[in-house]
């Protein structure tokens, strides 16, 4: 399929107007993700009984209670690449340093089951070289519309315990998601994880051919495999208590 993806796949099927009749299995393209941080929720989290004018001090540092950013998902039928997206019209922060997972750029292999991500901790860059996540997902009977898309709900626990709800769709072919979030039958698009206060939903996806080069794996950053990079943020974050803990838990997902 050439002649710019079939024209696009016929304006993606004119925009989709009946599913029922139009249905149509995607196998590339490109799905723009926009995460949202509840930044206010996660302080609380961390901040110690007592510590109520620190927090409100950050909380104004920080600008809005929500942060928003975009990264977009190019896929291929056995390899996605998830990479940051259009500029986020939130002001930057006031902190000292770069949260986590600002600039990630994770690459997955979904035939051989191996995956690459460039991530960023204080000002070195890491170049995460394993094996794609096992998840136990838990399949549910609930569902709901994502960027057009009638999706499952399915829910998970991750790094013994982070709770994932997430929503797939088998109309996508390609079984991936945003970061290193994989393996239902079909596309993840939307993921929450409520006791993290963060999110990531679809907002778009496009029917636009996407070639091998597109979805390359990073190469920048000093290599490590997981296990590694957490046992040097483990001991960088050793005497930052649940800030540090926070920290770690959002550079690892």
């Amino acid at each position: 399929m050439t002649r710019a993806f079939l024209l696009s796949l016929l304006l993606f099927i004119a925009a989709r107007p009946a599913r029922a009749q139009n249905t149509i299995f995607l196998s590339q393209g490109k799905i723009e993700f926009e995460r949202k941080v509840n930044q206010y929720a996660q302080m609380e989290a961390v901040m110690d009984p007592g510590d109520d004018s620190w927090t409100e001090f950050r909380k104004k540092l920080s600008g809005n209670q929500f942060k928003t950013d975009y990264f977009d998902l190019l896929f291929t039928r056995n390899k996605t690449l998830y990479r940051p997206g259009r500029e986020s019209p939130d002001k930057p922060s006031q902190f000292f340093f770069q949260p986590p997972a600002q600039d990630n750029i994770v690459y997955a292999d979904l035939d051989n089951e191996k995956s690459a991500s460039q991530k960023k901790a204080f000002e070195e860059v890491f170049l995460v070289q394993d094996t794609l996540r096992k998840i136990k997902w838990k399949i549910t009977d609930e569902t709901r519309v994502i960027a057009g898309f009638t999706c499952r709900r399915a829910n998970a626990l991750i790094m013994d315990s982070i709770y994932v709800v997430a929503f797939y769709t088998d109309e996508i072919l390609t079984t991936g998601g945003p970061e290193s979030f994989s393996g239902l039958p079909g596309m993840i698009l939307g993921v929450a994880l409520p006791h993290e206060h963060v999110t990531w939903f679809a907002t778009k996806v496009e029917a636009v051919s996407i070639s091998d080069v597109q979805v390359a794996a990073p190469v920048k950053g000093k290599k490590v495999s997981n296990a590694s990079l957490l046992q040097t943020v483990k001991s960088s974050f050793k005497d930052w208590g649940k800030e540090g803990q926070q920290y770690m838990r959002a550079l690892m997902l």
